[in-house]
């Protein structure tokens, strides 16, 4: 009799214990589809951004290609600006190149970047910021590719 007792209190604690990680999985479970619905936001802010402006939208696509053939990055919406000086400029367009992922595999994009931009029309600007801001992230988003 002690027996049986024995092993219905081990299946009754092996029963509640499937209960608990039933619920727990499906707590985490719930925690994931939030995240899920958001993901690009949630990485974004955890990624490092870096900045590369060039002379050119040739250069800025060839930029783009060695870097991301130089590390994990993604890239983000090219950005341009025609200056007021367009025209004493090597191009008379501005491109900004925007690489994301995590700080090293930023400053390994950018530096294969700029090598190539270099050798094609050269680089205006280039800066890392290392945890963009809530602000900052939504100016990342705009581009003047968007308007005529």
């Amino acid at each position: 009799m002690e027996k049986e007792k024995e092993v219905f209190d081990k299946e009754k604690l092996s029963l509640e214990g499937a209960g608990a990680m039933q619920e727990t999985e499906t707590e985490e479970k719930a925690g994931t589809e939030e995240e899920s619905r958001f993901p690009e936001e949630k990485k974004s802010a955890e990624e490092a951004v870096g900045l590369l402006e060039v002379y050119g939208l040739t250069c800025a696509f060839l930029a783009a290609d060695a870097g991301c053939k130089a590390a994990d990055v993604r890239l983000e919406t090219f950005d341009k600006n025609k200056p007021a000086n367009a025209d004493s400029l090597p191009v008379p367009l501005l491109v900004t190149v925007k690489f994301r992922g995590s700080v090293a595999a930023v400053e390994a994009a950018m530096e294969a970047g700029e090598e190539m931009a270099k050798s094609v029309t050269g680089v205006v600007q280039r800066h890392i910021i290392a945890r963009p801001t809530g602000d900052t992230e939504k100016m990342l988003k705009l581009s003047a590719f968007d308007k005529n």
